[in-house]
């Protein structure tokens, strides 16, 4: 059993727990040896495929990293993709800190890595208001030229190290300049950066728009993944609520996932009491050792509601959700959306509301896990698979808009239109924003570009010199994609 390892450590923490009511840390003396046998025998009874894992003597091993990073399954979808592509660490004091309050060492701004090979290409996807890069003015579209006096194409290990720090910094005070050049612009500039706290604005943007069809909400919502994204979706949907809007276009093309609790609020906000009543908007199959019982918990498996009330994370709980009562939503994707996000898809799919999908095909990712602490590290392995109110769950390649092209995961209705990085988000002529409105008011698409940007999860494919290396990956996919999660707490 796991517990006759767990939190002995090589090198236990001392003092108390700052995001555990300031309790003592659980950490005993232990050896290197004992944490990679927790590892062991946590994956074993845990995770989701414990059967396909390759085991592997623990001792020869002299990294829980390195031994973590064998303990999953090798297989690959219909598509040829790895079955699990969300197998990660984290500090887990860096961890607490950014789940509980979204705050993270960084310059406030979403890069878009098109390419992280040669020729490679980097671009702004946006910027977080009053951050180090909104103060330097770096907006949507902007391409990244140098980093720290490196060409964004050097071919040496030296080199990709530089712009992997540059891009993403470790620590707070850090500093880098880059080279840029702006959307539209034909003249280069350099700026420098300097690493902050950023707390993160789980909605970007809410408006209410006029159109021949009727009202339209617009939501850019960028992430499940912080505690606060509850009062931000309150407040936005309390909003369109009052505006009495007859549409929505829900923004998840950069979000990644997050809190499961979050996304079935989210979910009945747009959905309302009649749609969802009495229904599950998530169903847990963990592997066949735990039929009935939940083995993080110990408790009984029960579906997850489509949750009414707000639930305490960022405002009073108990309070009555505000809802639009929708029969559609329109969701804006790319390989970005993920996890959470397409829990919300799955989820209004299993209960008959129409989700018209515009964008691209979503990262593919109908598994959660429960962040696990041991000696300083949280563990992410997948431990269960989600499935709607019908049953439904197996969505390993993605949700993807009717008439996309090529290889394709589940199809829904929608419009396959390319990531349109050349206008702001929320612009009437940005690219998603626009076909989606087209489609609200006349029922059909534009026609469809043909181009793909590469995805990030496939980066790993690629030959020659690629952007992070194993652990700035890891960092990175924490903060910008693909996490589906649970905080195991006393009440929720």
């Amino acid at each position: 059993s796991e517990s006759n390892f767990k939190s002995l450590c090589e090198n236990p923490r001392t003092g108390n727990d700052p995001y555990n009511n300031n309790q003592p840390y659980p950490d005993q003396q232990g050896s290197l040896l004992n944490e990679n046998n927790w590892l062991r025998s946590w994956s074993n009874n845990t995770y989701l495929w414990y059967d396909e894992i390759v085991d592997r003597n623990p001792a020869n091993y002299s990294s829980t990293i390195d031994y973590f990073e064998t303990l999953k399954t090798n297989a690959t979808t219909s598509s040829g993709n790895p079955k699990d592509n969300f197998h990660f660490t984290y500090d887990t004091a860096e961890y607490n800190q950014l789940a509980q309050s979204g705050v993270s060492a960084g310059y406030g701004v979403e890069w878009k890595i098109i390419s992280p090979t040669v020729p490679r290409k980097i671009v702004v996807a946006f910027s977080e208001p009053n951050t180090p890069a909104a103060t330097e003015n770096l907006s949507r579209g902007a391409e990244i030229l140098e980093i720290d006096g490196v060409d964004i194409n050097t071919q040496t290990q030296s080199g990709v190290d530089t712009l992997n720090a540059g891009l993403f910094p470790s620590a707070l005070g850090e500093s880098h300049t880059f080279k840029v050049l702006d959307l539209g612009s034909n003249q280069e500039r350099t700026i420098t950066l300097t690493a902050e706290e950023i707390a993160s604005e789980p909605v970007l943007q809410v408006t209410a728009m006029d159109t021949n069809a009727g009202k339209v909400g617009y939501v850019v919502f960028n992430t499940f993944g912080t505690l606060i994204a509850e009062e931000s979706l309150v407040n936005a949907f309390s909003q369109l609520e009052n505006e009495n809007v007859d549409e929505l276009v829900l923004d998840l093309r950069y979000n990644g996932g997050g809190y499961l609790a979050i996304a079935s609020q989210l979910s009945y906000m747009i959905a309302g009491s009649a749609n969802t009543s009495g229904r599950t908007f998530n169903r847990q199959i963990f592997n066949d050792k735990h039929p009935n019982n939940n083995p993080v918990t110990g408790q009984a498996i029960q579906p997850t509601p489509f949750y009414n009330t707000t639930i305490g994370f960022s405002v009073p709980e108990g309070q009555s959700l505000p809802t639009l009562n929708l029969s559609r939503v329109y969701i804006l994707s790319t390989d970005g959306t993920c996890s959470a996000s397409e829990s919300v898809i799955n989820a209004l799919r299993g209960i008959d509301i129409e989700v018209v999908l515009v964008g691209g095909t979503t990262c593919g990712k109908p598994y959660g896990f429960y962040a696990t602490d041991n000696c300083g590290t949280t563990y992410f392995t997948i431990q269960m698979q989600a499935s709607n109110h019908v049953g439904f769950g197996d969505y390993a390649d993605g949700f993807s808009p009717a008439n996309t092209a090529g290889t394709v995961g589940v199809v829904v209705p929608g419009c396959s239109v390319e990531d349109d990085l050349e206008h702001a988000l929320g612009e009437l002529n940005e690219g998603l924003l626009s076909a989606a409105l087209e489609h609200i008011e006349t029922g059909s698409c534009p026609t469809p570009t043909g181009k793909a940007v590469k995805s990030m999860m496939n980066k790993s494919n690629a030959d020659g010199l690629s952007l992070f290396d194993s652990e700035i990956f890891r960092r990175y996919e924490f903060i910008r994609q693909n996490k589906f999660f649970h905080k195991v707490s006393s009440t929720h």
